[in-house]
């Protein structure tokens, strides 16, 4: 007679079954497509707005090599999708990070890197989207003296933050049907400009050999350019927050993340070729090497590209892009605290979901009061300040995706020889992922650390190593506190995610 345990060892270890689909929460589900996730991945990204900022401080740290840094830097944004995909297949919650980390790692992990550091990021960017949303919005109305005022740009910022936070209130279909028109201005914009561009009497032709690592003279110098373009990327994660709302939500949602991811990549190395081709990276004039450019490449370069009139249609496309990366974010953040709520690790009012319009109210108006208090806190510190602050998201980003992508591998690392797909998909490639977003956070450290990186300085330490520390010390603080009141959570959260602790009606 066989030994069954022989049976046993020939097929090895037993299988844990996989998690049962997300309860559901109230949310409105089945309300958006492939179409709208992708749609709201982009938005949350801002094309416009990030190209137009980004680009120029990497051709001042790369040259004329700066699609080589866009298309590195994509490199572990890919892999940490892929990451988020199979997460996504088989934990498909609104909370995302926060229920996946906590499923590898523990509660603790889960509350801080998954919870924590993702709101706070969140809320950092927020408050920058609608001081440049404000300031765009005054400039394309003719009121350049109130766009030169802090007060005038903060009440202004006010004002955007409550109007798109009564959009992301009153559901996500209206969200989605907004972002569509949104979204279509900014990539029409960006693909109008480098068609222009590449047109224009004198324009260079873009050279494949601005896309070889190999010729920038010094690691330092491109590592740094490629850390300037995480940032750019960042922020297409939001789309899965939006899976329990998403039809076939635990494949869309992981599609959209791929499509988002690839759609962006296109869109820089064109507009980044164009700008190149057509500006050169001089240090005078137009040229992409004068640091008078740096902030805002797009404004300096579309009026001789597109004209007068023209031009303003491009300063409206980074408006756009800017609110709509707000609306976006409310979106996502409201959903994720909506989780960990319901899952018992945040107090039950952010569990609650508005009976008609099926969104997190308290969750989203909490979200954009949150900002509003940050920005006009930030702003009356010191604008560089609120500056410096932008900077250290970058520090965050990098802690977070990084902790997902290695939470993947850890989850799934019973059944990475199943199959050659499993093994890749949710071994090589997500732990490639984490370890490049890991080293990309010490990186960051290291630099952020130097009192010249950013403008502030405290005791011969850079502001911006010290906001983004301090972001992390608060948020140890925080689950300190978190820990004292929600015991079941921090007991049982591994299982706490897998079911509801807080239902509300």
């Amino acid at each position: 007679m066989p030994d069954p345990n022989d049976a046993k060892a020939r097929t090895g270890p037993a299988l844990p079954p996989a998690p049962a689909p997300a309860p559901d929460k109230g949310l409105h589900r089945g309300s958006v497509g492939l179409l709208a996730s992708v749609t709201l991945g982009l938005s949350c990204v801002a094309p416009a707005y990030s190209i137009a900022v980004t680009l120029g401080f990497v051709t001042l740290t790369v040259g004329d090599h700066a699609p080589a840094a866009l298309l590195l830097g994509f490199v572990p944004i890919l892999l940490t999708a892929f990451a988020f995909r199979e997460l996504n297949r088989e934990m498909p919650d609104c909370g995302t990070t926060f229920v996946w980390t906590t499923r590898a790692f523990g509660p603790l992990t889960g509350w801080l890197t998954g919870g924590w550091v993702v709101q706070v990021a969140t809320f950092i960017a927020m408050t920058a989207l609608s001081q440049v949303g404000a300031t765009y919005l005054l400039q394309l109305l003719g009121l350049r003296s109130l766009a030169d005022s802090s007060l005038a740009v903060t009440v202004t910022a006010v004002a955007l933050l409550a109007t798109v936070t009564s959009i992301a209130y009153r559901g996500l279909h209206l969200s989605a049907s907004v972002q569509y028109v949104l979204l279509g201005l900014q990539l029409a914009a960006l693909l109008g400009f480098g068609v222009a561009a590449l047109a224009r009497h004198g324009a260079g032709a873009p050279s494949l050999g601005w896309l070889n690592p190999f010729a920038v003279s010094g690691f330092g110098p491109f590592a740094e350019a490629v850390m300037l373009c995480l940032f750019i990327y960042w922020g297409w994660d939001a789309l899965i927050t939006a899976n329990e709302e998403t039809r076939d939500g635990e494949r869309v949602a992981g599609q959209a993340a791929v499509i988002s991811t690839l759609v962006l990549l296109g869109t820089y190395l064109f507009t980044a070729f164009a700008a190149i081709g057509f500006a050169g990276t001089g240090t005078g004039g137009t040229g992409l090497g004068n640091p008078d450019n740096a902030a805002d490449v797009l404004s300096t370069l579309a009026p001789p590209v597109l004209g007068t009139t023209l031009a303003k249609v491009m300063q409206l496309a980074v408006c756009v892009s800017a609110v709509s990366a707000l609306l976006t974010s409310l979106v996502g953040s409201s959903r994720g605290t909506l989780s960990m709520a319901a899952h018992g690790a945040l107090p039950s009012a952010f569990a609650r979901v508005h009976p008609r319009h099926r969104t997190p109210g308290f969750g989203t108006v909490f979200a954009g009061a949150t900002t509003a208090c940050l920005l006009v806190l930030l702003t009356l510190v010191s604008t560089d300040f609120l500056g410096d602050a932008i900077l250290c998201i970058g520090l965050l980003i990098a802690c977070y995706y990084g902790t997902t992508a290695l939470a993947c591998v850890w989850y799934f690392r019973g059944r990475l020889r199943n199959s050659p797909r499993d093994l890749l998909l949710r071994g090589v490639l997500p732990l490639l992922g984490g370890v490049m977003m890991l080293a990309a956070f010490a990186r960051s450290a290291h630099d952020m650390y130097d009192p010249a990186y950013g403008s502030t300085s405290f005791h011969g330490v850079g502001g911006v190593f010290l906001l983004g520390a301090g972001s992390l010390a608060a948020g140890a603080l925080a689950l300190a506190a978190a820990r004292s009141r929600f015991h079941r959570f921090f007991r049982n959260g591994r299982t706490a995610v897998a079911e509801l602790t807080v239902i509300e009606d």
